[in-house]
């Protein structure tokens, strides 16, 4: 007997801010944020690191766990460009 999974939430990028680590954080539409680093081989985002990557990537339905796990909507902070 095989237990069946609640559905993943996919919510799509809306914006970025910077962390006090200076790493870029990725703003969700439902109000959660979710870290966006770049740093082989464990993470392959090189995308994140110039400002027209990261514009390319908005509307990107990313796997928001906090969604998942029910948890109210994080700070958003002042947009990074």
């Amino acid at each position: 007997m095989s237990v069946s999974q609640p559905p993943l939430m996919l919510q799509p990028i809306t914006g970025y801010h910077r962390d006090e680590e200076n790493h870029y954080v990725a703003q969700l539409a439902c109000g959660h944020n979710q870290h966006v680093r770049h740093d082989p081989p464990w993470q392959n985002r090189p995308w994140v690191v110039t400002r027209e990557g990261r514009q390319q990537m908005l509307g990107l339905e990313l796997q928001c766990k906090k969604c998942d796990e029910g948890a109210p909507p994080d700070k958003q902070p002042r947009e990074a460009d």
